[in-house]
């Protein structure tokens, strides 16, 4: 009676280990991140449906951006990125690359690089180019969403000295 019983529990074990891993394919979802990400780009840089773009955060999604406060939680990103289409001149777009995956495949980070234009001094319109990392998450519906979005300014290009 102790063997069918503890080949039971093994095989009770197995089944629950083996329901409880998802087939995580590395380059599918790969390919699958970095085409969301860019159709959040192309969106952004419309800058015509906020909610749309908004979309891509996950509810509970921290920013931090330079000489910006930190933001967290779509309400206060909504409102930021309902007041920066506002802005006259503004205008971003950015591309990731090289998504890096948890063991489990429920989480990635990702480089990128920003274009981001907005009113300098005397409304006369600048480019700041950024450098960042995004942190994504797999939320339950099967969408990838960014739950953390971080960018500082790329430094100046090194002079020449000769």
């Amino acid at each position: 009676m102790l063997i069918p019983r503890c080949f039971l529990l093994f095989v009770l074990a197995a089944l629950v280990f083996s329901c409880s891993q998802r087939n995580f394919d590395s380059a599918a979802e790969q390919a699958k991140l970095l085409r969301r990400d860019a159709e959040w780009a192309d969106l952004a840089t419309a800058g015509k449906d906020v909610d749309e773009i908004v979309s891509y955060w996950s509810d509970d999604a921290i920013l931090i951006f330079p000489g910006q406060p930190v933001l967290e939680g779509k309400q206060a990103i909504r409102a930021y990125v309902e007041a920066s289409l506002k802005t006259p001149g503004f205008k971003i777009h950015w591309v990731s690359q090289k998504p890096v995956f948890s063991p489990d495949g429920k989480l990635a980070y990702m480089r990128g690089t920003d274009e981001l234009t907005v009113p300098g001094p005397n409304s006369t319109p600048i480019t700041l180019h950024l450098r960042g990392i995004s942190v994504w998450r797999m939320d339950p519906d099967g969408q990838w969403r960014c739950v953390v979005d971080i960018s500082n300014e790329e430094p100046p290009a090194a002079s020449t000295v000769k």
